[in-house]
């Protein structure tokens, strides 16, 4: 019961850590609402613009039956039924998408010549396409582009014969007025000519019969290879069966040019068709030779037979048959007429199926049965008198002669009627059409929807991504949970940034400048501004610090730069000072310190010319417009900064500044990028760090601590500057971050 209780509170923490998880999601999307707008927003224009200005794709369709097909000997469909035929259609298709029905349309529609007009990027094809001129009316060139189609032109390549390297290559064709020059890929002139004359020169074959444009206007011009055009033609174009074993094909194809797509289509049906014909024509032909070479056999065979029983009625009499023998007999003739037609179909079905085709296997039981029954009425003829079994045998293969041959008189009369009428198993039922009004491409509506919803999804990813990648501080409980107090949250100060950068810039803008140094106090400026409300809040926290260190001397640090420690500083001292303590600022970042520009006041005679004994303290020592504060500002900046923070002139500058003041606050630059804090602060009784608002990780901040623990130095506190207002509260999060610093001379500081 207690091991139940105990672990209870351990799932409800998850599910709650899981439900802040999922609404700091949604906050830090709401954050970022205008930026995911702003995506969404250009994506959908995109979208727009490319419905508008993609060249719409027509789709020609056409139907064809294919009826079931009869077979080439009579007879032949009883043995194909027993075991069902392929798929008619299934055949028809490839049969259609075949090189050689394809091919025909390539090589009578020239369509392994392409040609274009040369238009503007972008727009150009679209102001040509809207173009809604006379046949011979061209459009005005754009902005004076005359090199560039912009409507109205026409062009018909018949012959483009081109050197073996030169297929797929881009030609340029220039109009002429009456003629054209031909230009190679790079751009030489290859040969010239006029409309309607077939040209040659240097492997290249070019008759254009029709050629409407105007001179200059430019046309790119490509031979592909045969097998490639017919390749594309084969991958555009599609082939389907309406209804299972309906035998009603569906043809379509796909082109810019609905005029195009129209005729590819009629040529390909018309094509298929007149080959389907003349391949049922040639199989009766086949059919029709095979029984003619075949008939003087069998009327040889017949008159032998004939021959043969007159001769045994002269040598033996007149022999009647017996009714039993008569029956048999007309049962006999029936089995050899079957077994004689079979043998005619062996013949058909060598010709066209192996001898493991179900076709041939169906034939071969079929044989089987009629060998048995012959077998079985020989035996009963056995059982009858010798004359009358010989008279017998001699009928019957006169019988049996005569019935074959008349049969293959038919059969010949019969494919004969077949091969000159032939008029093939399939039928155009529809031809090819093209509904000009509805493109099946672009979907503008669909193109535009799914482009707003990409630009959404990607504003949101992008939105996602940052915020992982963006793992600067921004609550203060992670600042806590390394051992850190946070003594104050400053916000950002957009007062501040409208000082720096003018008042007519938008809160919105101003936001997006970071990383500046301030040039005005705000303090001075406008003491009740939030921000310097908070730093009132943190004089009062600093006031109970100072009373446990061990001098009055305060020094203001950072993890690296751009997190304000210079504004905290300033604005810092002024508040102290304005509530009547005597305050000394020192701008000890001899490298690239700029408190003098907050001041205003002048940068020489500072800290570094105080420790290199070239000005006294006193006479550094300047005034500023607030009461009771100080400044010392940095000086001439050294070529040495860390050599002359190290001599003993810095120990005799703090403890004369000590004594004359009631707080020395000491601006350094950040320990992480170079060790002037470390030095610094061994003489300060209390150390404050300020790390900006989503700009400085956790574990920088944690090896700020670290590298001042190791110099004998106790952080006392930490300032979050720069605190914005976010949906979301305090973000979470935390990694490497980078800088660099660098020196500055006085040459660029002026």
């Amino acid at each position: 019961m207690t091991a139940t209780t105990s672990s209870s509170p351990a799932p409800r923490q998850q599910a709650q850590d899981d439900e802040i998880d999922l609404l700091a999601l949604f906050a830090t999307l709401w954050d970022q609402k205008w930026l995911i707008a702003a995506i969404t927003a250009v994506f959908m224009v995109i979208g727009v613009a490319y419905a508008l200005l993609a060249s719409p794709v027509y789709r020609a369709n056409a139907i064809v039956q294919v009826e079931e097909k009869s077979p080439g000997l009579p007879g032949m469909s009883d043995v194909t039924e027993m075991f069902g035929g392929e798929s008619a259609a299934i055949t028809e298709i490839e049969l259609i998408k075949s090189r050689k029905v394809i091919g025909t349309a390539v090589d009578k529609l020239d369509l392994d010549i392409e040609v274009e007009p040369r238009y503007f990027p972008v727009v150009g094809r679209a102001i040509a396409r809207r173009f809604a001129g006379d046949v011979d009316e061209l459009n005005t060139p754009v902005l004076g582009f005359s090199s560039y189609a912009w409507g109205g032109e026409r062009i018909k390549v018949s012959r483009f014969e081109v050197p073996a390297t030169q297929f797929n290559e881009k030609h340029t064709l220039v109009a002429e007025d009456g003629g054209f020059t031909l230009l190679s890929p790079d751009g030489e002139a290859l040969l010239s000519g006029a409309i309607g004359k077939l040209i040659r020169a240097e492997g290249y074959e070019l008759y254009i019969p029709t050629l409407h444009a105007r001179a200059g206007t430019q046309f790119t011009l490509s031979r592909l290879r045969r097998l490639s055009a017919i390749i594309t033609l084969q991958e555009t174009m599609g082939v389907s069966e309406r209804g299972k074993d309906s035998g009603i094909l569906a043809l379509s194809i796909e082109d810019t040019k609905p005029d195009r797509a129209e005729e590819i289509l009629n040529v390909i049906a018309s094509t298929y068709l007149r080959q389907n014909v003349e391949r049922q024509s040639a199989e009766a032909a086949k059919s029709l030779d095979f029984l003619r070479e075949q008939l003087p056999n069998i009327k040889k065979d017949l008159e032998e037979a004939e021959r043969k029983f007159n001769a045994y009625q002269v040598k033996v009499g007149s022999v009647n048959i017996s009714a039993e023998a008569e029956a048999l007999l007309d049962q006999v003739v029936d089995i050899e007429s079957g077994i004689a037609e079979l043998q005619l179909q062996q013949a058909e079905l060598d010709r066209k199926y192996t001898r493991d085709h179900p076709a041939y296997q169906a034939w071969r039981e079929q044989m089987a049965e009629q060998m048995a029954r012959k077998t079985e009425f020989n035996s009963r003829i056995k059982g009858l008198p010798e004359t009358q079994q010989e008279l017998l045998g001699l009928k019957r293969d006169l019988e049996v002669g005569t019935e074959i041959y008349t049969q293959m008189l038919n059969n010949i009369q019969e494919l004969d009627i077949v091969r000159a009428g032939t008029v093939g198993n399939v039928r155009i039922i529809d031809d090819a059409a093209v509904n000009i009004e509805e493109p099946v491409k672009p979907k503008k509506a669909l193109i535009v929807v799914i482009a707003t919803l990409l630009g959404g999804f990607l504003g949101v990813a992008l939105v996602l991504v940052r915020a992982a990648l963006n793992r600067g501080i921004e609550n203060p409980d992670d600042i806590e949970a390394i051992g850190l107090p946070v003594y104050a949250s400053i916000p950002l100060s957009d007062e501040q940034r409208k000082l720096d950068f003018g008042s007519r810039r938008s809160a919105r803008q101003l936001r997006k400048i970071r990383n500046q140094h301030p040039t005005a106090l705000l303090a001075q400026r406008n003491p009740t501004d939030i921000t310097i409300e908070a730093l009132r809040s943190l004089r009062t926290s600093l006031h109970f610090a100072m009373l446990e260190a061990s001098n009055n001397i305060m020094m203001i640090s950072g993890p690296s730069p751009n997190v304000g420690k210079s504004f905290v500083s300033g604005n810092l001292a002024a508040v102290i000072a304005q509530a009547g303590q005597r305050v000394l600022l020192i701008d000890m970042d001899l490298r690239k310190g700029y408190m003098h520009k907050m001041f205003d006041v002048v940068p020489e005679n500072g800290v570094s010319d105080v420790l290199s004994k070239r000005v006294q303290l006193q006479d550094a020592i300047q005034p500023t417009k607030i009461a009771e504060l100080f400044i010392l500002p940095r000086g001439a900046i050294p070529p040495n900064p860390s050599e002359l923070l190290m001599s003993k002139g810095l120990t005799q500058l703090l403890e004369a500044v000590s004594a004359d003041y009631d707080l020395v606050i000491v601006d350094t630059p950040p320990i992480m990028a170079v060790t002037d804090a470390a030095i610094i602060g061994r003489q300060c009784g209390v150390t404050m760090l300020v790390t900006r608002f989503g700009l400085n990780p956790v574990k920088e901040l944690e090896v700020t601590k670290q590298r001042f623990e190791q110099n004998g130095i106790t952080v006392k506190g930490v300032v979050l500057n720069a605190v914005e207002r976010k949906a979301s509260g305090y973000g979470y999060g935390y990694g490497y971050g980078y800088y660099q610093y660098e020196y500055k001379s006085d040459k660029a500081e002026n």
